[in-house]
């Protein structure tokens, strides 16, 4: 049986005497599309960092491809960042002085392994190809949240996780950059957790769950 891409178990993170996520615990199948919903300030970022190796949990275990993660150094949980989790950032975090091509092939610089000819195949479905040469500044919301897709799936991670990725968005980019990120996801042959409080994403997702209180639930 195939182990989960991403597995928590009794998750939780205390901060400054208040408990954000309260022994949460999911599982992430390797061909997985998760949704997980919330309302504003009910620790889906905190959440996001936490399985994203980003953030510590105060208690409890985070499994990543069937290694268990707690007990990694900094460098160990940088190399599973790098090599097996894709992000895209809620406020994109490209950075402004690399063009749109620079920005997206951070990931293969950093794991040491460019594979320009995988890059170009994203640039090319995410209907980018055209702006290689342009910086963040130039590009529009929905470009700009391509080419956080682009960089996301790079490096061929086992899983992507995104982060209010249709929040900046209007209701028609919105629509085109998901059903965007859902195709070259399952090129990619990548799981895909989606974070956010869009109600409009519920029915484009089969596995949903709800984040209140700290805690998670079926929707």
């Amino acid at each position: 049986m195939t182990e989960p891409v991403l597995r928590g178990v009794d998750l939780s993170v205390d901060r400054g005497g208040v408990r954000i996520l309260d022994e949460v615990s999911v599982t992430v199948p390797a061909d997985g599309r998760l949704l997980i919903q919330g309302p504003s300030g009910a620790g889906k970022t905190t959440l996001f960092n936490v399985l994203g190796l980003l953030e510590p949990p105060t208690a409890g275990t985070l499994y990543v491809n069937g290694e268990e993660t707690e007990s990694l150094g900094e460098r160990a949980r940088a190399r599973i960042r790098r090599d097996t989790i894709g992000f895209v950032f809620q406020d994109f975090q490209l950075v402004p002085d690399l063009t749109a091509w620079e920005n997206a092939v951070l990931p293969q610089d950093h794991g040491g392994d460019r594979d320009e000819a995988w890059l170009g195949e994203l640039f090319d479905a995410l209907d980018i190809d055209d702006l290689r040469d342009q910086f963040p500044a130039t590009l529009s919301g929905g470009e700009k949240q391509r080419v956080a897709i682009a960089r996301a799936l790079a490096n061929r991670p086992s899983v992507v996780l995104a982060d209010e990725p249709t929040g900046q968005l209007d209701p028609d980019t919105a629509d085109r950059v998901l059903d965007l990120l859902f195709d070259v996801r399952a090129e990619a042959s990548t799981a895909l957790v989606v974070i956010s409080h869009d109600r409009r994403l519920t029915d484009r997702f089969d596995d949903r769950l709800r984040l209140a209180d700290g805690a998670l639930t079926p929707i």
